[in-house]
């Protein structure tokens, strides 16, 4: 996990807490959240947000993949501090209507270079941990479209308030009739 000392003082971010109805901690995730499945992003809840918050940013991660580490699979930022979650398939393209309080949510580009969710497509056999992290901003940054990790990262430095992650596993499946990716 990403740690940051908070905007105020050296002291480590704020524990947020996050949660999912469909997935759990260590356990494997929902085969409709990965490339095997549907390929949705799935529903993610955050609580124990620290006040003064204006802002939250998401990164999605495998730091047992990519070159160099870790592979992202999804970025989203710009949601508003009073938003307390995502709910299931987030768009993929920004011209679809986001859902309800996220119509200024930005999403950067995952780590085939697009500005969507993508799922966790793991090589057949091998187990990979996926890092949903949430960040609790002191500012309202809005950003632009596009950010890479590292941008994103960079941007939010020194204004981040809280962290915590939910961290998913998967093994890959064999794919189903009608998976939106192979």
């Amino acid at each position: 996990m990403l740690t940051f000392a908070t905007a105020a003082s050296a002291q480590a971010p704020a524990r947020i807490v996050v949660e999912s109805p469909t997935m759990s901690a260590g356990q494997p995730m929902p085969r409709e959240y990965t490339p095997d499945g549907r390929n949705v992003s799935p529903p993610l809840t955050w609580r124990s947000l620290p006040t003064g918050r204006r802002q939250i940013a998401v990164i999605c991660q495998d730091h047992g993949a990519g070159n160099p580490l870790p592979w992202v699979h999804w970025i989203i930022y710009n949601i508003p501090a009073s938003v307390r979650g995502l709910p299931e398939g987030i768009p993929f393209d920004r011209a679809d209507a986001m859902p309800a309080g996220l119509e200024r949510a930005t999403q950067g580009n995952n780590g085939w270079g697009l500005a969507m969710y993508r799922g966790p497509a793991p090589p057949a056999g091998t187990v990979h941990d996926y890092d949903f992290t949430v960040f609790a901003l002191d500012a309202e940054l809005n950003l632009p479209a596009g950010l890479t990790r590292a941008e994103l990262l960079a941007a939010i430095e020194g204004h981040v308030l809280g962290q915590g992650s939910l961290v998913p596993t998967y093994t890959r499946q064999p794919a189903e009739a009608g998976a939106t990716f192979q």
